[in-house]
């Protein structure tokens, strides 16, 4: 959690860190800073000793059809198999024809059982990194 005025210290302390992407949200109280990054060891090590609350969690990276509602077809297929999604980021990495959505589902072996039952496999880090570094 950041507090007001520590987003620059807090990207400040990430220099040297490619952000793959960020998202960032605020409250009366806080803001909350959610990063995705390669190096998250790294970017855990140094934003700590920051004085930066610091919380890693698992998130599923999908490829998502890029048009006209492709979206709304994934989400339809989260919803029939009951999945919650917590938050989700947009990226502007592309696979093929697709584009690439990342999600926190509140149930994230459950969502990879789902989703790889109804055909939907997700992107695995490597192809992400590789492909963001190439691109």
């Amino acid at each position: 959690m950041i507090e007001a005025g520590d987003g620059v210290e807090a990207l400040a302390a990430l220099t040297g860190i490619n952000i793959v992407t960020l998202s960032v949200a605020d409250t009366q109280q806080f803001g909350v800073l959610r990063l995705i990054v390669r190096d998250w060891q790294r970017a855990a090590e140094v934003l700590k000793p920051a004085g930066l609350a610091v919380a890693l969690t698992d998130v599923l990276a999908i490829e998502v059809p890029d048009r006209p509602g492709g979206l709304v077809e994934l989400l339809a297929v989260f919803e029939q198999v009951g999945l919650n999604v917590e938050y989700m980021y947009a990226l502007t990495a592309r696979l093929g024809n697709r584009a690439v959505m990342v999600f926190r589902f509140d149930k994230l072996d459950a969502a990879v059982t789902a989703l790889c039952s109804a055909g939907i496999n997700p992107v695995s880090p490597i192809t992400l990194y590789e492909h963001r570094e190439e691109g």
